[in-house]
């Protein structure tokens, strides 16, 4: 009686035993696709991103210094004389922004930028005429505006009339992106003495389907080096201008590597 009593509880411990065994790999199986589900959104929510796309269809440099902390009755002649002067070429210091922008800067974005060739070589944008100055045409001076080849000079005004038309010219994007540069003089000290530096800006800004700006990301660096102040009045001339902005575009190259994925990251995408 005992034995059989024993033999009963033995058949019935192996039967346990044995389903459990049954059991596991299905349970096993069934934490790896819970595990695998989430991973796969991510995956498909990624994979969205990158099908997504931006044309970026302005890349310039404003070649007029901001002058706004010195007499304005000065500007015009100031800015004429440098402008006009060949030593002050900006072309590299442009030329290695752009550089780093697309080699670098564009990886950190979440969506791919067309490539610069079905822009710069697209029929309808090459026959677009920006709105300019009263939106009376192009705004092209190449005295004052320094583009990278194949580029129209896209100013930034509030309207965004030309965003809205250029998505419409880039239909198969989903954004268009503005980049452009600038300079501005700084001064330090008191009495018209003191040193004054160049501060170099940079603008990316990008912009819907439906022409809104998304953001605009604004960086500003200044020189290391600086220059001398007498009178109140700068020294204006190409061998002490050029100097400082390529020492404040070295800077500005810095920080847009440095803020730029922080600045990307936290703000509003497409």
């Amino acid at each position: 009686m005992q034995f059989s009593k024993l033999l009963s509880e033995f058949n019935y411990i192996r039967h346990f035993e044995l389903k459990q065994v049954l059991i596991r790999p299905s349970l096993i199986k069934m934490k790896k696709a819970l595990f695998f589900i989430p991973v796969f959104l991510i995956l498909i929510n990624a994979a969205s991103y990158a099908q997504k796309k931006v044309a970026v269809v302005t890349f310039y440099m404003n070649k007029q210094i901001d002058l706004s902390e010195f007499s304005a009755s000065k500007d015009v002649d100031i800015q004429s004389k440098l402008n006009d002067d060949p030593k002050f070429n900006l072309t590299p210091l442009l030329s290695n922004f752009h550089t780093r922008f697309f080699n670098n800067y564009a990886s950190n974005f979440p969506f791919q930028l067309l490539p610069e060739g079905d822009v710069t070589n697209n029929s309808e944008y090459k026959a677009f005429i920006p709105a300019g100055d009263n939106s009376k045409g192009a705004y092209d001076d190449k005295h004052a505006f320094l583009p990278i080849d194949g580029y129209k000079v896209i100013l930034p005004y509030v309207s965004h009339a030309n965003e809205r038309k250029l998505i419409k010219i880039f239909n198969q994007c989903d954004g268009v992106m503005k980049v452009y540069v600038y300079f501005s003089l700084v001064k330090y000290g008191v009495a018209g003495m003191g040193v004054v530096k160049i501060e170099a800006h940079s603008d990316i800004s990008l912009y819907n389907k439906d022409g809104d700006q998304i953001f605009s990301i604004k960086e500003a660096a200044k020189s290391r080096n600086m220059n001398t102040l007498t009178g109140g009045i700068p020294k204006m001339s190409a061998d002490k201008i050029l100097p400082m902005c390529q020492s404040a575009m070295d800077e500005l190259i810095s920080t847009v590597q440095k803020d730029l994925p922080k600045l990307v990251k936290n703000g509003a995408t497409l």
